[in-house]
């Protein structure tokens, strides 16, 4: 499936996406037109940037994964 194709499921989610550059970015997605793409990326402190991608910049965009348990978190010993 085509990046094209999976945006509309997107918005609004966070994504990674890669730029035909071999760069890559990520945040979240909130919109798209015709043209451009716009992410809401994170830059420090509690700083945010709503940044805007041209369509023929990017290679693919796709959704984060789910977290799985992290199973080396401290639990106290069993006596």
């Amino acid at each position: 499936m085509s990046w094209q194709q999976k945006i509309g499921h997107l918005f609004g989610q966070p994504v990674g996406v890669s730029f035909t550059d071999g760069q890559g970015t990520s945040g979240v997605l909130c919109s798209a037109d015709g043209n451009q793409i716009y992410i809401m990326e994170y830059l420090y402190q509690s700083q945010f940037a709503l940044k805007h991608y041209d369509y023929r910049m990017i290679q693919d965009i796709n959704s984060f994964p789910h977290c799985q348990p992290h199973h080396n978190h401290y639990q106290p010993p069993l006596y």
